[in-house]
This record gives structure tokens, sequence and C-alpha cells, in this order.
């Protein structure tokens, strides 16, 4: 199975936005995110102990660095068949062909590559070190809001910098770096707040609550709360901050898409997309009464999928026409 086959299988609304990307460009993004899920995994397998999952991710940026051929023998021995996702299950038996594919990735991309990987293995760590990690043990929150905003830029702010590397590396921009990747950093963290959001209710069956103890105690709320859904009610006032956080955030990308010359039409579609469809998921989430019903998955549409991928051209000639979608799409948050 090839890179391209295997991030279809574990990111297919992802894999919609990796295709259309230069060839120039593709590649790094494919091995990075490849890697940075095979980095989830190691932290979410309940097959090795709490302190080895630490261990390898920890370790895991060195492997991928450096190339540490013992190391990765032993941590593919250990972690093999750890995952019950059989499309997770082949990614781990190909952590050998990511870094063969990274060994190939033009020298300028490779530093990015390696430092999103830390990055993400960053919060990871915290994860692992801040929350229980026996099976069925009591969920633990946050002490603070500034915890859930730092594991946010980790998970998410950086991704966006590497995101916006990737097309200064292939593209001219309309906007300074340093301020583009800013405007980069603020998008991901939208993204990632999303993702707190949908998983609340997994993540709190798994121990995580990314919810301060101190947010849950304004609204006279504890984590042993959040596991029964006609909570939801009362857990509304930080759903709707966690969203207006991701709004703030997310408005940013109209400036963004705007830095990014219209010539650049493939990185321009596979940009919107994402900012799009993440706009969706916040009023998908800002209108769902039950969020903390464990049964739901909160998602957009196929179809709402397909419809925002069949107006790429109108996006791609019109940065007005992109900013005109999405602040209409964010206003219905208000």
């Amino acid at each position: 199975m090839n890179l391209d086959t295997l991030l279809k299988k574990t990111a297919r609304t992802l894999y919609l936005s990796a295709r259309i990307l230069p060839t120039s460009i593709r590649p790094a993004f494919t091995v990075a995110y490849l890697l940075c899920r095979y980095a989830d995994t190691i932290a979410d397998t309940h097959l090795l102990p709490a302190q080895r999952r630490l261990y390898w991710v920890q370790k895991f940026p060195q492997i991928v660095q450096a190339e540490k051929l013992e190391q990765q023998a032993v941590l593919l021995k250990e972690i093999t068949g750890s995952s019950s996702n059989p499309y997770e299950k082949t990614l781990l038996t190909h952590l050998e062909d990511c870094l063969e594919e990274l060994r190939h990735i033009e020298p300028d991309l490779k530093p990015f590559i390696v430092r999103v990987v830390k990055a993400v293995c960053q919060g990871m760590e915290l994860d692992l070190q801040r929350f229980p990690q026996q099976k069925k043990a009591p969920a633990v929150p946050l002490q603070t809001r500034q915890e859930l905003e730092q594991y946010c830029q980790l998970m998410g702010g950086e991704p966006g910098l590497f995101w916006s590397e990737l097309i200064a590396y292939a593209s001219p921009l309309l906007l300074p770096k340093e301020v583009f990747f800013e405007l980069g950093q603020q998008i991901g963290n939208a993204l990632q707040i999303v993702n707190i959001l949908r998983d609340l209710p997994r993540d709190l069956r798994q121990g995580r609550c990314y919810f301060a103890r101190e947010e849950l105690t304004k609204v006279d709320l504890t984590v042993a709360d959040l596991l029964l859904t006609k909570n939801s009610i009362r857990f509304a006032p930080i759903k709707k901050e966690g969203i207006g956080w991701g709004r703030k955030n997310l408005e940013q990308a109209a400036a963004y898409y705007a830095a990014i010359p219209k010539s650049q039409w493939r990185i321009r579609a596979a940009v919107a997309w994402p900012m799009l469809w993440t706009a969706d998921t916040f009023y998908k989430l800002a209108q769902a009464p039950d969020l903390l019903n464990p049964t739901r998955r909160i998602k957009i549409s196929k179809k709402r999928v397909y419809s925002t991928m069949m107006k790429s051209v109108l996006f791609v000639v019109s940065n007005r026409y992109f900013e005109k979608t999405l602040m209409a799409k964010l206003a219905q948050l208000h």
C-alpha cells in the first residue's frame, strides 16, 4: 500500500485536500500527517503500559529525525498490531515506508516535518502525564483555560504553522511570512477546538477532559456530570465559549486566504475546503442539543463536503466570495 492510499484510508476528508496540493509539497504533507498519526496511535494503545507509551512518544521525534534504526526496530516489535482499526493497524506496519519517504523529501522541507512531529508529540506527552491511563479510570479535567489553549497550540497551531510553511515554500505570498504564519497558527487552533468539542464524550470515557476545572465550577458541574447526556444544557455556556474562541481564530481565514495568489489554484482550493468545513462543524456543534451524548458523532454530511468542493472555482477566482461565504457561516454562531 503506497502512502497516498494509506492517507486516504486513515484521513478521508484530509485526503481530499492533500491530493490536490502541488506535487512539490504533497509528499511532505502526507509523510508528516502519517508520522503524527503513528505517534497518536502509540500514545493511545492500551497494550503498552503508560510509562512505556510516554517513553516512545518522547523518543519518536528522535527516531524521525535521526533515523535510529535500533530504536525503530524495538518500537515496531512492541507496537505492531496494537490497533483495532484495520487502517491504523496497516499504518503501524508502514513506519519504515514513511521514514524511507522522508529521506527523499526536499532538504528544505524536512525541518518543518520534524518540528511538527515534535510539537504534536509534546501535546501527547501532556496527555499521558496529565490524565489517568488505566482503562475505565474517572476522567480528570485540566486545571486552567490556559492549559487548553496551550494544548490547542501544540496539536492545532503547530500543524497550522507547518501547513503555512509548506505553502510559503511552494508559492509567493501577498503578506509577510511571519504574519502569514501567525494567521496559520490561529486557524490551526480553531480546527483543534472543533476536534476537542466533537470528541468530548469519547475523551471523557478515556479519562480525558480538556475543559478546565475552573470553567466547570463556574457552571456548577463536575467531570462526572459530563458523562450524563442530560447535562448538555448545563454545559452549553462552556460549549459556547469554546466555539466563540474557535470562531475568533477562524475569522483570520479570510486574510490568510487572500495572501495566496489566485494563480495558485491548487493551494487555494486545498486551503479553502478545511476552513469552510470547520465553520460548518462549528455550526453543527452550536446547534447540537445533546453534545454529551456518547452515541452521537457530530460531523458534516458528505453532501456538504462535496457541495463545498463543487464551488471551488468561485473560491479560487474571488477572495471576496470566499470571505462572504466564510463570514456568513460564522455569523450563524452568534
